[in-house]
């Protein structure tokens, strides 16, 4: 983003934001300090009190705000409703500028109105109020359920391990889902202080717990299926691309649409985009971007491999750029790029 075109006269509010706290420091156009800085608690009362000092000091032409997707989502939504377009900014690195001029609340404060000031590493938000947002909550919910299932099943095969050996040889030998059910028929009367009694408790419970969230995993599934389809219907229609990466697809973009502006914007935060890598005799080789959303990069990666094992197109492509002397891995980083180039002409104008 380019930088802004500034009168003396001119406010940057920059914003540190924490979850009971915010620090906001102001800069005039030509990068003086306003005033001290302002601490305000995180609450409609403190946002008010916020934008009566900014509107004080002169005209104010930004507020950057850090974590506008997190501790920053509610200064960001009142200043929307005030008439105001917020950006984001991100935390200064902590080798670079961080290790240099030291940490505080203000001095993140300030950071982030000076990065607003000359354009540099900032971005619109994403509004987070419509269906885009619905879709990464459920999808919160379903992660976060399968996580806990996995744990359960490994932790019910670690506990086995130290069962009796009749147990042992009567449930290892069964799959996953049958030795699920099995230890969910467990018979475990008796005094819980005998560790056979204990064992057989131990292993219903793990089992118990797995088939609930098993249920629990099959409606927000099919939530997430219906959210997603309703959202983007072209984009699960394209090869490779499930519900799982549609959705992803879809939380990285934003509810608005005006927040990614080109498909070389959306390769770069998908961490798709080649990076220069060359010097001298090897001028012109690229490398792989590993900044970005590395949810949505994984997304695009499971995507690739789909098509590389069933999509006729693709599968032709590896065979060319192999025979060009292109490593697998290379290979990959290309065909990430195509694909968001494809999804950025399937994702719907979504607007709230």
């Amino acid at each position: 983003m380019t930088s802004i075109a500034l009168e003396p006269g001119d406010a940057i509010v920059g914003v540190d934001t924490h979850k009971d706290q915010h620090v906001a420091v102001a800069i005039d156009g030509l990068g003086g300090l306003w005033d001290q800085p302002l601490f305000i608690e995180a609450t409609n009362e403190g946002y008010a009190r916020l934008l009566e000092w900014a509107q004080s000091l002169g005209r104010v032409r930004t507020f950057a705000v850090e974590g506008c997707g997190s501790y920053g989502i509610g200064l960001a939504r009142f200043l929307r409703r005030h008439g105001h377009h917020p950006v984001e900014v991100s935390r200064p690195p902590r080798k670079g500028e961080r290790r240099l001029s030291g940490k505080s609340d203000a001095i993140d404060a300030e950071h982030a109105a000076r990065s607003a000031l000359v354009g540099a590493g900032i971005v619109t938000p994403k509004l987070a109020d419509g269906q885009v947002e619905a879709i990464r909550l459920v999808k919160i919910a379903r992660d976060t359920a399968v996580k806990a299932q996995s744990t359960a099943m490994i932790t019910l095969k670690a506990v086995l391990v130290t069962a009796s050996d009749d147990l042992r040889a009567e449930l290892e030998p069964l799959s996953d889902y049958r030795l699920i059910r099995a230890a969910a028929a467990l018979d475990e009367a008796g005094d819980i202080a005998d560790p056979r009694v204990a064992m057989r408790h131990t292993l219903k419970a793990l089992a118990q717990r797995w088939l609930e969230l098993h249920e629990e995993i099959k409606d927000h599934a099919r939530r997430l299926k219906g959210l997603t389809r309703a959202a983007a219907p072209e984009l699960l229609n394209a090869f490779g691309i499930g519900v799982d990466i549609a959705a992803q697809m879809l939380i990285t973009a934003g509810d608005n649409a005006d927040r990614v502006r080109s498909e070389a914007a959306l390769a770069k935060m998908c961490g798709a985009s080649p990076i220069p890598a060359g010097s001298g005799r090897t001028n012109g080789r690229h490398r792989l971007n590993r900044g970005g959303n590395r949810q949505a990069n994984a997304a695009l990666y499971r995507a690739v491999i789909v098509r590389m094992r069933w999509h006729q197109p693709t599968i032709a492509y590896v065979q060319r750029r192999t025979a060009e002397g292109l490593s697998k891995r290379e290979i990959i980083r290309c065909l990430k790029r195509y694909l968001v180039r494809e999804i950025f002409q399937l994702l719907p104008p979504i607007s709230t």
